[in-house]
């Protein structure tokens, strides 16, 4: 049975094409056909049609992008944003460099291939400029490559400061937070929140398979490190089938146990696109075959019911639960209209959100060490906080599962100065090959 109808791209040319939504005994198929390279299956969803249509719950309000540019090729050859575009951004990538201290077999970017050379701090700065003239300030991420190779990413923060952006996460593999002493302190103090910390497993073996060598314990001095300085850290599991679905409520359990230091952990799927040694397999991890896992291997303390798909983004493109940490550890499941995070229904909402939710502890104090006249509502705010702690994933599209009606709704994008603001699937997408449109 058809229950929907969108347009896809071809994985082999990445030419535009229409495609169906197909229901089948084991779930939801993305089918697609291209005249020259014939048809193509995906799986996008494991379930039942009504479980399907059940969690598009989506907030249908457009805000669109500010000045957006008139198409000339159309989605996605055309992003930048142009004004077919449903939102106007939320969070915005600075990739800082291309270099990298790892050189994992699965990189999106395909990061420390090639020569290109770091940006300069001047074209970072004509980057905020652009971002700040287009509807900022934005949530940005520091992102490359591994932006910790910078010496300079502290100046890059502050200049952010500067020119009016509030929040600032950091995209990291942790090597260099786990290594330097008091490197954590001098971002942090620079204006940094929160680290965006690579965590795949609390196995060696998964480290091998996905980032080329084993990580765990630089991984925990990371996390020691950043909570010293006070850092909000979220732990970013990339989930690959048969290779760490496992770890997933092992994953949620240490980040309670290092919580309020760790805010929540973030899944992602893997997406088959940039640099990939994996083969993409027939079922790939979906958002129930996810939700499953959580409320399997956390025996029930986390439970299917308890998530929601996306409010400014498309629905089929996130999950989202958050919750209350009981004085005994237990845990409460916060209502939607408190949970914040993805369940917003506007880009600026969904901004703000995403920002009180990931950031590390309010102080007390102000810089010069008085308490502040505030310090009674920060420290409320603090408690309120520290007793929070919040599951999501972003399920990002590649050639094979890329659906034009949810890449229209991404409120998370690149920055580039060529493009200008380019939505995160399309900016990475590649082909078979390993070709893109952009990059």
């Amino acid at each position: 049975m058809i229950i929907g109808r969108t347009k896809s791209v071809c994985p082999v040319c990445l030419r535009v094409v229409d495609a169906q939504k197909r229901t089948d005994k084991d779930g939801i198929y993305l089918d697609k056909h291209c005249s020259e390279h014939g048809g193509f299956s995906a799986l996008i969803w494991e379930g039942t049609p009504i479980s399907y249509l059940r969690w598009n719950n989506e907030n249908h309000a457009v805000d669109p992008p500010y000045e957006g540019r008139p198409p000339e090729k159309g989605c996605p050859h055309d992003c930048g944003l142009c004004t077919e575009h449903l939102r106007k951004g939320c969070c915005m990538l600075l990739e800082l460099t291309k270099r990298c201290n790892l050189h994992c077999p699965v990189c999106f970017a395909a990061a420390g291939e090639g020569n290109a050379p770091d940006l300069s701090l001047a074209e970072i700065e004509k980057q905020y400029d652009y971002l700040m003239a287009h509807g900022g300030p934005f949530n940005i991420q520091l992102s490359g490559g591994e932006p910790t190779m910078r010496d300079d990413l502290p100046a890059i923060i502050r200049l952010g400061c500067e020119k009016g952006f509030t929040f600032f996460q950091l995209n990291t593999n942790g090597l260099r937070l786990a290594s330097e002493e008091g490197y954590a302190e001098k971002l942090r103090e620079a204006g940094l929140n929160t680290v965006f910390l690579q965590f795949d497993a609390l196995d060696d073996t998964v480290y091998i398979t996905l980032r080329g060598r084993a990580l765990l314990a630089e991984k925990r001095r990371c996390i020691e490190n950043c909570a010293a300085a006070g850092l909000g850290i979220v732990l970013v599991p990339v989930i690959a089938h048969s290779v760490n679905e496992d770890q997933v409520g092992a994953i949620i359990r240490f980040a309670l146990e290092n919580a309020p230091a760790v805010r929540g952990v973030h899944f992602q799927p893997l997406s088959y696109f940039g640099r990939c040694a994996l083969k993409r397999p027939e079922r790939p991890v979906t958002i129930p075959k996810l939700l499953n896992l959580i409320e399997e291997q956390t025996d029930g303390l986390l439970r299917v019911s308890d998530f929601y798909g996306g409010g400014a983004e498309s629905a089929y493109c996130s999950f989202h639960a958050s919750y209350r940490i009981g004085p005994d550890g237990e845990l409460k499941c916060l209502p939607r209209r408190q949970s914040g995070g993805c369940c917003c229904t506007s880009s600026d909402n969904s901004r703000t959100s995403v920002a009180d939710q990931w950031s590390g502890a309010v102080s007390d104090f102000c810089e010069d060490g008085a308490l502040s006249e505030t310090s009674a509502l920060d420290s409320f705010l603090k408690q309120v906080r520290s007793r929070t702690f919040t599951v999501s994933g972003m399920v990002f599209q590649d050639a094979w599962n890329l659906d034009l009606d949810r890449l229209r709704r991404c409120h998370i994008c690149e920055v580039d100065s060529r493009y200008g603001m380019v939505p995160f699937c399309a900016y990475n997408l590649t082909n078979q090959n390993g070709e893109a449109l952009y990059r």
